[in-house]
């Protein structure tokens, strides 16, 4: 048998180096810092920025009215409106339901994922630290703005889809009076959408702050300790040793 093919088979087989990264344990879906999270956020952003278009399809497409004359005199007394509605309402309807899945989406997570995170619940009972306090006051503000514009922003849709929903039979009918929708409500309605959307990322991005804080603090914890570990045993005697070995 050859040389080359004896040494092969008495090579002992390699191994793959393993590194720090396959040694830690992978995120879970509701921790903060993981995948689901960061694609959740986005998604929700695209959600608003979906809700922001459709807002300005239907201020495009909104209903309003011209007056007409009954007699030769120019009198004007009566209304008909320009469209049915239907495409302002289909727009607001899909926007006010894109904007609630966003908002829905979102604080569930938040809420998942607070409610499992070890560093809030700790950082919440450590109330002499300003990092703290500082983040708490942020997080206030985020969340309460955020339901705030959430909240204005639905209330808007709900006019609008409400008084475009008046028409959708018998618009073109001359009428005594005629409710419309005054230039921009559609498009503030959006834009309250999208300040939600970004609020809520805050929000996120607050509570992720102050689980890499936890995290550092309690990585730097463990090292003061073995640090203090370490110096605090005695050092073993070298003549010591050479007895017990004798």
């Amino acid at each position: 048998m050859p040389s080359s093919l004896i040494s092969y088979l008495l090579k002992p087989p390699e191994m793959a180096a393993v590194t720090h990264a396959d040694l830690a344990p992978t995120p879970k879906p509701t921790h903060l810092g993981s995948k689901a999270g960061a694609f959740l956020m986005v998604f929700c952003i695209l959600l608003g920025l979906f809700c922001f278009i459709l807002c300005l399809v239907a201020e495009s497409a909104r209903s309003e009215l011209k007056w007409t004359s009954e007699d030769g005199r120019g009198r004007a007394s009566q209304c008909v409106y320009t469209g049915s509605g239907k495409l302002p309402l289909l727009s607001a309807s899909a926007a006010f339901l894109a904007l609630a899945m966003a908002m829905v989406v979102q604080h569930t997570y938040l809420l998942l994922a607070v409610s499992e995170s070890d560093a809030l619940i700790e950082l919440s009972w450590d109330l002499d630290s300003v990092f703290a306090k500082n983040l708490t006051r942020q997080a206030g503000f985020f969340f309460v703005a955020t339901w705030m514009s959430f909240a204005v922003g639905e209330i808007l849709l709900l006019i609008g889809l409400s008084v475009e929903s008046g028409h959708l039979k018998n618009w073109a009918t001359p009428r005594p009076s005629c409710l419309t929708i005054r230039q921009g409500l559609f498009t503030a309605a959006g834009v309250l959408g999208l300040v939600t959307v970004f609020l809520a990322s805050g929000l996120y991005i607050t509570a992720l702050r102050a689980e890499r804080h936890f995290e550092a603090r309690e990585i730097r914890r463990r090292e003061m300790w073995e640090a203090s570990v370490m110096y605090a045993s005695p050092p073993r005697s070298p003549e010591r040793t050479s007895i017990r070995a004798l």
